[in-house]
């Protein structure tokens, strides 16, 4: 279990990102876990520890109902396979949005959406990107680091900028924390973008595999830290919030590039039925 639990703490100190990467890390942690004791107590309490971690990491947590009804070494195989490869058919169906001379703006850090701009550079595509530093925890910076790595030309903006940006913006790619009914769960501040976006008629489209459907009845935004927004010994008195995600309702959506195409809103709602 100690390799499980390291897990578990580096998901909620946020050392391990983006649910894909949090869920190729759960699952190698359950399989320790499974080829040392099999399907018995030990599974059951890594299952609940790891799928508390980052409860609207849903990726993770479909990765894991799926072994407890299969209970099997392959199917945790089957499924790190899928997470450490569905990025690439994601990138192929997602890579020819992006046309020559665009400017494209995103926001936070999502592994499906720099393979998207990489396999478009790939493919000789002329573009630039404008990234948002996405406070408090700056997460936009690794983004820029990758896609500038890679060759792409990258502009790196303020959080409150995006306005001042947008007549220069032909779409807007983001990542996906989960898929709901009400809509897309993703860093907060997509909201505020995609309402922006839809405003000033640019496409808005989210990037993700199909694993992160999120059927659940209970849905929590996590409430983080507020120091990390701020000391709170300098506002005394003053309640501060820090909400890690926000939801984008389906009217700001243009389409979700996943694994299985680039799907129009009613698409993805059929799965839900």
């Amino acid at each position: 279990m100690d390799a499980v639990k390291k897990t578990a703490e580096d998901i909620k100190n946020l050392k391990i990102q983006g649910a894909r990467s949090i869920a190729i890390a759960g699952l190698k942690a359950i399989k320790e876990v499974v080829e040392k004791s099999g399907f018995k107590q030990e599974f059951i309490r890594a299952c609940k520890l790891l799928e508390s971690s980052r409860p609207t990491a849903v990726a993770l947590y479909n990765a894991i109902e799926k072994i407890k009804k299969q209970k099997s070494l392959e199917e945790i195989d089957k499924l790190i396979y899928y997470f450490e490869n569905v990025g690439s058919l994601i990138a192929w169906n997602g890579y020819k949005l992006i046309k020559n001379d665009y400017t494209v703006l995103t926001h936070c850090h999502s592994s499906s959406v720099v393979e998207i701009f990489k396999k478009a550079f790939e493919k000789k595509n002329k573009f630039e990107v404008i990234v948002t530093e996405t406070r408090p925890l700056y997460q936009g910076e690794k983004t820029a680091k990758e896609l500038s790595k890679a060759g792409i030309p990258v502009i790196y903006i303020d959080d409150s900028a995006p306005g001042h940006f947008i007549d220069q913006v032909d779409m807007l790619i983001l990542g996906i924390d989960s898929v709901r009914k009400e809509g897309v769960v993703n860093k907060i501040g997509s909201y505020m973008l995609s309402i922006l976006a839809k405003e000033n008629k640019v496409p808005v489209y989210f990037v993700g595999e199909i694993m992160k459907l999120d059927k659940r009845k209970k849905f929590v935004i996590e409430e983080r830290n507020p120091e990390e927004v701020i000391d709170p010994g300098k506002l005394p008195n003053v309640k501060i919030e820090n909400p890690a995600f926000d939801v984008t309702p389906w009217k700001y959506v243009t389409a979700v590039v996943t694994e299985k195409g680039v799907l129009k809103p009613k698409q993805i709602l059929r799965m839900f039925k």
